[in-house]
């Protein structure tokens, strides 16, 4: 069985890979910080989950686009992980404020559910996230990194 050649990984696997990883994420560390801090993510009573979903929504999808916009050029900066964290953290109170208005809210509660989320440590985990994820979507693109594969696949002789 011969070696397939190492090369950059396609910017479409690379924005697949980071997308997955930015949602796993983002749910993991929203859940982990809100058991260990006792604290919700959207801290105003009676919003219901959709504020945070649809927040999550529009955030994965500005991770999504802008991380495309950035992988897709030849050779991609690491400076672009500025510009989709921050539309990352955008997308994310918009959603928020979006999702609680379409429920029912008035959009003083709605501003009130945004902005409490924008002073959280919650908003520290989402822009690591999104940094982490862009960071590494734009280093499968540049580097030479070949495909993850078992050890059943290596080919021993190569080494």
């Amino acid at each position: 069985m011969s070696t397939p050649a190492k090369g950059p990984v396609p910017p479409p696997v690379a924005l697949a890979f980071a997308t997955v990883g930015f949602v796993a994420l983002v749910i993991a560390g929203f859940g982990l910080t809100s058991l260990l801090a006792e604290v919700e993510v959207i801290a105003v009573p009676g919003l219901g989950p959709v504020p945070g979903a649809s927040g999550v929504v529009l955030a994965t999808a500005a991770f999504a686009l802008v991380t495309w916009l950035a992988v897709r050029i030849a050779r991609p900066t690491y400076g672009a992980t500025v510009a989709i964290t921050a539309s990352v953290f955008v997308a994310y109170l918009a959603g928020v404020w979006l999702g609680a208005v379409l429920t029912g809210t008035d959009a003083a509660r709605a501003a009130s559910a945004a902005g409490s989320f924008a002073t959280s440590g919650f908003a520290l985990v989402l822009l690591g996230a999104a940094f982490v994820s862009g960071w590494a979507a734009i280093a499968l693109v540049r580097t030479r990194a070949g495909r993850p594969r078992w050890p059943w696949e290596r080919d021993d002789d190569q080494d």
